[in-house]
């Protein structure tokens, strides 16, 4: 879930501990609405991590390193210049809303002193990252809002700073119980937790839920006493700052689902994580979530490309099995010429069909044959000869042409396959290089869009006995796997479909529990994963060839055996899974 402007001040307030004080040493800006800031403060080394994306804006402190673009760009060679060597005065969240300004003293050109302030919106779809000197001009911004895009706030540079329309609503850090009472009765009779959203900046529904938990009598949704509500209301609010206590909200297989400040009695407190500092659970939280968008986003068009080139391909193959079935018929067009040669003198020009004897026909019938009434019984002989050896040029055309059609969909469902396998930018940007290598992509060339990535590793799985089990996640890795591993380490793949290269690290006799694990990862990494009986082959790494001239991942084997599996996704949650 979003952040809220409740766990954005509790943020604030950790990150302002933490930080005031410290020095900027270097800035970076790993995605268009992402910065990092790489402070020198207490001691030590601190990573603050400010992102204005639609879905998971926030900042944090973090422990994560992010690939960045060649050269980077105009919004980060800004930050440098205004921001490196400055010392951070304070993080402040404004007026308990979802607004958080970093102020930073820095030295201009002339050596003089100056402020220059750093401005986080969470704002969903509207957040932004802004940049302004100390006169509230607006110097730089992560996005740009033309009057073209919004009559009502402009984020341009040279523009003076405004900020956020106002809500009518209360400041949690500074409202009073006779205002807050005024607030909640103009909401009328509707549950606690409704009224605190519409009246108090800042809150979730799952804030304004725990807050109306911690002030109702327990089974109670409205107030009774409603003037003694917004009295313990502010009290709260008060205890608020002293409360802090991360925490993680999962779900029963411990995924991620929210961040919470403290311990929220109105959930299941089981599923709640304590986390050591709130940049701990924000970054738990919320950093896998934002790093599978991202990944999502970025793979959506490879996506719909291959889609697409397999669409294609289906239809191509269609027409091509069409053309081998009306090949079928080339014999009859042979025989039906030769019966009308051998009976030219029985046969009138005119003549819609001809009845025959077959020569063919071991019990000795006839064969009735169509006729053009506009040809003569040898210009009829003569056409159904030439539909035969077009027949039967059609047929060995076609059968190439479906052979080549049939290597081509099986290399896009593999790349396609490869895709959803991917978990970092390194894996999908191998299959990216992979498709602009076969001709299906562009490369890029701008050296802003493309980054220093780290190669990508496989997955990593200990089997039950111990045993290390190595997955590919695409065709190069596939291959950079195999062409490494030992000649007598145990190497799998799934029979005559797209899928994943398996190597087990053992050599000699491999257990029987470690060799079914493997091979149910094969089949689960492949393109049989919801099939039962997938063929799984499996021999020695020795026995696996590379041929020269073939496609990225492409390899022969011998000496292989065959199990079958019917690969299920709790079998492979029990397989412990390495981290990589």
């Amino acid at each position: 879930m979003p952040i809220d402007g409740l766990t954005l001040g509790f943020a604030a307030r950790e990150l302002d501990g933490l930080l005031a004080g410290g020095r900027v040493d270097k800035v970076t800006q790993p995605e268009k609405d992402t910065v990092i800031l790489l402070i020198r403060a207490g001691n030590e080394n601190r990573r603050l991590l400010l992102c204005a994306s639609a879905n998971n804006a926030r900042c944090h402190l973090t422990q994560q390193n992010f690939p960045n673009p060649l050269e980077p760009p105009v919004f980060c060679m800004l930050l440098r210049k205004q921001l490196q060597g400055g010392r951070i005065l304070s993080v402040r969240q404004i007026g308990g809303d979802r607004v958080i300004h970093i102020d930073v003293d820095t030295i201009d050109e002339l050596g003089d002193h100056v402020l220059r302030r750093l401005i986080l919106e969470v704002m969903s779809r509207h957040s932004n990252l802004i940049l302004t000197d100390g006169n509230g001009r607006i110097l730089e911004a992560a996005r740009h809002v033309s009057e073209d895009m919004s009559r009502v706030r402009q984020i341009l540079p040279g523009l003076d700073y405004e900020a956020p329309p106002p809500q009518d609503k209360a400041d949690p850090a500074d409202v009073t119980p006779e205002d807050l009472l005024e607030r909640l009765r103009a909401c009328g009779d509707m549950p606690l937790k409704k009224a605190l959203t519409q009246c108090v900046r800042g809150l979730s529904g799952a804030a304004a839920q725990e807050l109306a938990f911690r002030v109702l009598d327990p089974g109670t949704d409205r107030p009774d006493d409603l003037p003694g509500t917004a009295e313990r209301l502010c009290g709260l609010f008060a205890r608020l700052p002293g409360m802090a206590d991360p925490r993680v909200l999962a779900d029963p297989s411990g995924e991620p689902l929210d961040v919470f400040p403290f311990a929220y009695l109105s959930a299941d407190l089981s599923l709640q994580q304590p986390m050591p500092t709130l940049s701990a659970a924000m970054e738990r939280a919320c950093g896998s979530r934002d790093a599978r968008d991202r990944l999502q986003q970025k793979s959506a068009s490879m996506v719909r490309l291959l889609k697409g080139h397999i669409e294609r391909c289906e239809r191509k193959l269609a027409l091509q099995e069409e053309e081998l079935a009306s090949a079928e018929h080339m014999e009859d067009y042979r025989i039906m010429g030769e019966l009308i040669h051998a009976n030219l003198w029985q046969i009138q020009k005119g003549q819609r069909e001809a009845v025959l004897p077959n020569y063919y026909d071991e019990q000795g019938g006839t064969l009735t044959v169509p006729l053009d009434v506009k040809l003569s019984p040898a210009q009829n002989a003569q056409r159904y000869f030439k539909r035969y050896q077009k027949a039967r040029a059609a047929r060995t055309t076609a059968a190439a042409q479906r052979e080549l059609t049939l290597k081509e969909l099986d290399y896009l469902e593999g790349c396609l396959l490869d895709i959803g396998k991917c978990v970092g930018e390194s894996e999908l940007e191998e299959v990216r290089e992979e498709l602009a290598r076969t001709g299906y992509m562009k490369r890029v060339t701008n050296r802003r869009e493309k980054r220093a990535l780290p190669q990508s590793r496989p997955y990593r799985y200990r089997s039950a006995d111990g045993i290390e089990i190595l997955v590919g996640k695409n065709a190069a890795q596939n291959e950079r796997l195999t062409l490494s591993a030992g000649p007598n380490e145990l190497w799998l793949h799934a029979k005559d479909m797209p899928g994943s290269h398996v190597i087990v690290k053992a050599t000699g006799e491999i257990p029987l529990t470690t060799l079914k694990q493997a091979a149910l990862l094969a089949a689960w990494y492949s393109k049989g994963q919801r099939s039962a009986n997938v063929p799984v082959d499996y021999t020695l790494r020795r026995c696996v060839k590379k041929p020269g001239g073939t496609p990225t991942g492409y390899v022969t084997y011998v000496n292989q055996h065959t199990a079958y599996m019917t690969p299920t996704e709790s079998e492979i949650r029990n397989i412990e899974k390495l981290e990589e």
